[in-house]
């Protein structure tokens, strides 16, 4: 790492990743895009390899660091760990207490970071919309699914994390939505708070699996069909609008695990529509400003990356 200044900017962006992480609709992969760490992430964890494991039964420490890009993971594991464990419950507060302004924040911040990565594509031919296209429909349908009542066992906990995690470095699909629509959203939220090891230690195991193999899946087609995967994952964030579209219509409600009464099943509905079908106030111009807020806040990421040459 070349100095203080980097180490501290990796840690924040991995602030930026884990918030996102814990939201239902947005994607820490979506941040990595955003702030040009994307490639140089899956390249650090598809070096974790069969080679790093014979680097690490022989200790040789420093091999091993520079094998996996320790400079790079650490500060940004480091960043993703501190917000999960400590912005978990003020994200997860502000959704419950201001939900139409912090979904009007990432809609706009969804926009601009698609348009950002459309940017990427060098070549553009029919390959490249149709990719677009069929990474909206995949998102769109996995956005439109309904969560569904699943076992707390631990062949599914392992499986769910396994999936989960390939959607958290996906740009444009949730991590956590994805445990939403498997039921166990809140049964990983409750896991970590009351620190239940176990339960943990086996959703984490199919985290690790899930990651190692999908990354080095991503990271060949970013090599070999590089415009193609852009054109997807774009899609894949577009698709996603319809997660984060802020204003919501319960059509299906369920009691959780606290005896609170939850949405199942959402319709997205026009602002006008909002206080007469739901009574809550519709903020418009408050999203607005917010979205505009998210907006702008990843322009100016995007600039002042690309000013300081520390996109790698």
């Amino acid at each position: 790492m070349k100095n203080i200044k980097e180490f501290i900017l990796l840690y924040f962006k991995g602030i930026a990743m884990g918030s996102a992480d814990v939201v239902p609709g947005v994607s820490g992969g979506t941040i990595a895009f955003i702030t040009g760490i994307y490639e140089t992430l899956l390249n650090a964890i598809r070096s974790v390899d069969l080679q790093a494991l014979q680097y690490l039964k022989k200790f040789q420490i420093k091999a091993l660091w520079k094998h996996v890009n320790g400079n790079f993971l650490l500060p940004l594991l480091a960043g993703i760990a501190t917000s999960v464990l400590t912005l978990a419950k003020v994200i997860t507060h502000l959704l419950a207490e201001y939900p139409i302004q912090v979904w009007s924040f990432f809609f706009g911040l969804i926009v601009i970071s698609a348009l950002i990565i459309l940017r990427e594509i060098k070549l553009w031919n029919i390959g490249v919309f149709v990719a677009i296209a069929l990474g909206i429909a995949i998102a769109y349908f996995i956005t439109s699914a309904t969560p569904a009542e699943t076992p707390e066992s631990s062949w599914f906990l392992f499986i769910a994390g396994a999936v989960a995690i390939c959607a958290m470095i996906l740009p444009g699909i949730s991590g956590s939505f994805i445990l939403l629509i498997f039921g166990k959203y809140e049964f990983i939220l409750s896991a970590v708070k009351e620190f239940r090891i176990v339960d943990i230690a086996i959703f984490g195991l199919g985290c690790i699996v899930g990651l190692l193999s999908f990354a080095r899946l991503v990271s060949w087609l970013f090599n070999k069909y590089h415009n193609i995967t852009i054109g997807v994952l774009s899609g894949f964030m577009i698709g996603s609008l319809n997660k984060v579209w802020p204003w919501k219509e319960a059509i299906q409600t369920y009691i959780d695990r606290h005896g609170d009464l939850k949405p199942l099943v959402e319709a997205n509905v026009l602002p006008n529509q909002s206080f007469a079908k739901t009574g809550a106030e519709p903020f418009f111009l408050e999203a607005i400003l917010f979205a505009a807020a998210g907006f702008l806040i990843v322009l100016a990421m995007d600039r002042v990356a690309a000013a300081l040459n520390l996109k790698k």
